[in-house]
Formats: C-alpha cells, structure tokens, sequence
C-alpha cells in the first residue's frame, strides 16, 4: 500500500517571515535621504545663524567689554536702552525709513513698466537704470556725499546755494533715505522685469479685446499677475530700511549729534568706540524682535494665501 506524499507537501509548514526593521523601511529611507542633504545647509544656519542670536541674546544681560570678564547684570542693560534719548532717536529714525523706503516698490514697478517694450537701444537703458544695483552702498554713499557737498555738489548748482544736506540735523536723514532709494528701486526693478517677463499674453489680449487699456489694464490685469513679484519687493524693502547701516556710516556717521543715527547703527557704535558689547547686544535684540515680528506676520500670511 502506497501513501501518497501530495498531502504532507500541502501541509508542509511555511518558513516565518523575517520582521521588517524600521531602520530599512522605505519611508525612513526617504527620510534619511532628505536628512542627510539638509544637513550640511543646516549646520551653516545653525552655526551663522542660530547661534550667533542666542549668543546676542544671552550677551544682552551681562556688562562687557570685550576684554575682562563678564559681569552679569540682569535687565539693566534694557532699563537703560529704553531711558536714553539716542535710542528713541533711532528707533524714529527707523520708523522713518521704513516708511519712505516703501517708495522703491512702486518705483521700481513704474520704470520696469517703462523698459518693458521692445524699442531700439533698450538694453542700453536697462544696464543704466541696473547700474546702481551693482554698486556698493559704500560708492553710492561716496557719490551722494559729493552731490549733498554744498561748495562744489551738484545740488549747489542746481539750486544756486549750498544746502548742508548732511550736516543739517532737519535734512540729514532724509538725504540719506533719499540716496539708498537710488539702488532700492533699481533691485525692486529687476524683480518687476522678471514678473513681467512670466505675464500670461493671452489675458493680456483678451483684455484688450474687452476695452481695457492705462490704469484699468494695470490694476486689473498686470498688478494680479505680479503678486508674487510685488511680495517679494515689499519683504526685501521692508528688511532693507530696519537693517540700513552702511550708507549711514558712510555719508553722515550717526550725525550731526546722533540725529541720523538708527538701530543697527547705534548697536555698532556702541560695541566698537565704546566698548560696551553687553549693551550693544540689547539693541540688537530689540531690533531683531521688530524684524521677527513682521517677519512672522508676512509667513502667516504667505502660508494662508497658498493654503
């Protein structure tokens, strides 16, 4: 008698199935793959980033000179920042730059308007009005001193008389503004031109077709398409005026009596003539809270325009 051997194979017991690891899962594969390109972009932010505002920070509640050793002190440094009149002084001036600065965006847009068409010998006024970008804010505070000069300045010949523009404590920081406003809107400019580079033709057309044309074609049609080119020049126009420092210590050093002076100054002046790095750090958190304040606020607002 012959057992057939077809009923042991069919029940013959299957070999367990080797657990999956969670370091060879696929997800965690991708995931390291992102970590290990991140991480060298991450390391540089958190080394000249990161650390050098919570170094600020903790630097702010202690007395120091560069020198000796550090004194903690606590808040005073803050008690004093916010009893002196130099601070408020600057703060306005801050204030007053942010304001003015927010010329550029919409001066910008008017000469990208004006160099966007197809003329002859447009690309040599596009390099003219782009010139000022590529300087430095040292050689356009240099160019705008010598123009402020009231002996020899292009101003004194324009208006007959010399004005002391930079040593007027009533026009100083005006003349300033109005020299940084030079490259600012030649940037905002090129942000513009690249916009309209990307404008659909086709609505462009149609709203012809319909009768649109000036103001009309340009509020309803153009402006919507350059949203994103028009954020992006208020951000960097924004950031520009509460972070100006270096036409300042160019063209007027905090003066005449420190009434050109605004934070970013202030907070240099202070660390390096008069060695008090404690305190030249409190100003530089107050200013930083003012740049992450809006900051945060225009994130929030960009997360919820792409949600």
């Amino acid at each position: 008698m012959h057992t057939s051997t077809f009923g042991a194979s069919a029940t013959k017991p299957q070999a367990p199935r080797r657990p999956v690891r969670w370091w060879s899962a696929p997800a965690f594969k991708r995931h390291r793959a992102a970590a290990l390109f991140l991480a060298p972009a991450c390391l540089l932010v958190g080394l000249y980033v990161v650390y050098p505002i919570l170094y600020t920070i903790y630097l702010s509640f202690f007395e120091w000179d560069g020198l000796a050793q550090k004194t903690f002190v606590g808040l005073a440094n803050y008690k004093e920042l916010f009893h002196t009149d130099t601070f408020f002084t600057a703060l306005k001036n801050n204030f007053l730059w942010l304001v003015l600065f927010l010329l550029a965006p919409p001066a910008g847009l008017a000469v990208a308007l004006y160099l966007n068409q197809q003329v002859r010998g447009i690309r040599l006024v596009k390099s003219l009005f782009f010139a000022p970008f590529v300087l430095s804010g040292v050689v356009v505070g240099l160019i705008f001193s010598w123009f402020y000069d009231p002996t020899f300045g292009l101003l004194a010949l324009i208006l007959g008389h010399g004005v002391p523009v930079l040593g007027d404590p009533r026009y100083v920081t005006y003349g300033i503004i109005f020299a940084a406003l030079w490259p600012q809107t030649a940037y905002c400019m090129i942000l513009f031109l690249t916009g309209l580079t990307s404008i659909n033709s086709e609505q462009v057309e149609a709203a012809r077709m319909e009768g649109a044309k000036g103001w009309k074609m340009l509020i309803h049609v153009i402006l919507p398409q350059l949203r994103p080119s028009t954020f992006m020049a208020v951000v960097v126009t924004i950031i520009g005026a509460l972070r100006s420092f270096d036409l300042i210590s160019v063209m007027s050093g905090g003066g005449p009596f420190e009434s050109s002076t605004v934070l970013a100054y202030y907070s240099y002046d202070q660390a390096i003539k008069y060695y008090r790095q404690g305190y030249s750090a409190a100003v530089a958190v107050v200013l930083f809270a003012m740049m992450l304040v809006y900051i945060v606020y225009h994130l929030k607002r960009m997360l919820r325009t792409e949600q």
